[in-house]
């Protein structure tokens, strides 16, 4: 049974089907508009809001073709993108009705109908209806929030109470040169925090230096980040200033910085501390001036408590952390990040893409998204890539095969190596060893993987 909330717009030329709905729906909404003239439409969905429009296919006498129904469907979408639209059809015109589907409407009821599924049916697109205000709502507010704390912030979109904390410690450090560690599951956005942090830094005006710690081999570590002179090594043909020199006045951005050796600590620990480089085959340091920011998807202080992290190199960088929330633990931003991922891809492959039907949108919000955002934004693009529909469906998402399901490893038998071998292994198998698919799949570089192949013996 509804709710007796909302408002219902009911469009039919059946005077007799419009008394019906008026007697059913008036137990349950709080109130139901009638029309029998669809020419009434524009003023009527202008002068007022409606959770959900009731719409008939056909408005001439002996009218099958449906034509009548898609045109009136386009015309509400033009006013109202975000309309919440059911049509009436007869049994019939159940194929047409799957078609408007595809062209934006939410769904579809046949004439005679069942009271139960009738107001079931509606109570699901009165959900959606709410869901799609409370996304309108939520952009207004995410919108407010960055204006407030600049257009550096611009790229970050979320309201949940996570989110919330970590704009807020954001806008407290980020004209400071403090350094910052970023903690977060990959996926979750700690690169888009660090160039945010960044923009909205003293320093904006200078560069941003990105280094992926966990592609660098451990034999390259020095003359990436520190530099080389010309002829320092074999394949040294030229002298290379490292990433500490180019970031000189801006901000270094130091990702994965988890998963670095101990002696590779040292080097870096020594440094930052003399706060001046050394290049490869030099005798001469240089000074530099760079506000440190930092990333791990490791628990690093249960490696500090074990011995397998510097626990001086962990002071160095954690003048400030920001824990950023698994997408999991923030349901109420997916409609948001949704919408942001609906508009961006339907831009960039000019698809006829209007909306997420509210099973598909549930579908969304139950799944547990162990990708987190970047999973997301991979599966909406996916789904816009391949569907042909101006609404997406459930079935256009293809969710993680692993999510949620058994690996072939005890997990509580074998240590971490021994699951990770095998988590490398099947998803290989599963792209019957192509190395760009698996490393996509499992969130890393194809460098990164590659490492671990070697260091499994894979």
């Amino acid at each position: 049974m509804l709710e007796k909330t909302g408002k219902i717009l009911a469009i039919d030329d059946n005077e007799d089907i419009l008394f019906s709905l008026k007697l059913l729906l008036k137990q349950h909404v709080e109130k139901i508009i009638l029309a029998s003239d669809p020419e009434k439409i524009p003023e009527l969905i202008k002068s007022e809001e409606f959770d959900v429009i009731l719409l008939d296919m056909n408005f001439r006498k002996d009218a099958i073709s449906g034509k009548e129904g898609f045109y009136w469907l386009d015309r509400i979408l033009a006013i109202k993108p975000d309309a919440v639209v059911i049509f009436i059809t007869a049994y019939g015109d159940a194929e047409k009705a799957v078609n408007a589907i595809k062209s934006g409407a939410t769904d579809f009821i046949i004439k005679p109908w069942q009271n139960e599924k009738l107001l079931a049916t509606i109570s699901s697109s009165m959900k959606l209806a709410r869901t799609r205000t409370e996304t309108v709502s939520l952009k207004q507010r995410n919108k407010a929030l960055s204006e407030v704390i600049d257009q550096p912030f611009k790229d970050f979109i979320g309201i949940s109470p996570g989110m919330q904390d970590v704009f807020k410690t954001i806008q407290k450090v980020a004209k400071t040169d403090a350094s910052i560690l970023i903690l977060g599951e990959n996926g979750t956005g700690k690169e888009v925090v660090a160039r945010s942090l960044h923009r909205s830094s003293l320093r904006s005006s200078e560069v941003f230096v990105s280094v992926d710690l966990g592609a660098i081999p451990e034999t390259l570590f020095e003359s990436e980040l520190f530099g080389h002179e010309k002829g320092a090594f074999t394949d040294a043909k030229n002298e290379k200033p490292g990433r500490f020199e180019i970031a000189n006045d801006g901000t270094l951005f130091l990702d994965e910085i988890g998963n670095l050796s101990l002696p590779l600590q040292s080097k870096l620990l020594t440094v930052l501390e003399r706060r001046e480089v050394m290049r490869v085959g030099s005798t001469r340091s240089k000074p530099f001036d760079i506000r440190l920011v930092c990333a791990t998807n490791s628990n690093i202080h249960d490696l500090a408590g074990k011995d397998q992290f510097r626990q001086d190199l962990l002071y160095r960088i954690n003048t400030v952390e920001i824990h950023l929330p698994p997408l999991r633990d923030r349901v109420e931003d997916i409609p948001l990040l949704c919408d942001h991922f609906l508009k961006m891809f339907v831009t960039k492959y000019n698809k006829p893409v209007k909306s997420i039907s509210a099973a598909a949108a549930k579908k969304l919000q139950q799944y547990s998204w162990p990708g987190n955002i970047r999973e997301l934004q991979h599966a909406i693009e996916r789904a816009i890539i391949m569907t042909d529909s101006g609404t997406l469906q459930p079935e256009d998402f293809i969710m993680n095969a692993m999510s949620g399901k058994k690996t072939d490893v005890d997990i509580q038998s074998h240590n971490l190596d021994d699951v990770e071998k095998a988590i490398i292994n099947k998803v290989l198998k599963k792209y019957n060893g192509n190395i760009s698919h698996a490393a996509k799949e499992l969130g890393l570089t194809r460098t990164s993987l590659y490492r671990r192949l070697e260091k499994h013996g894979i």
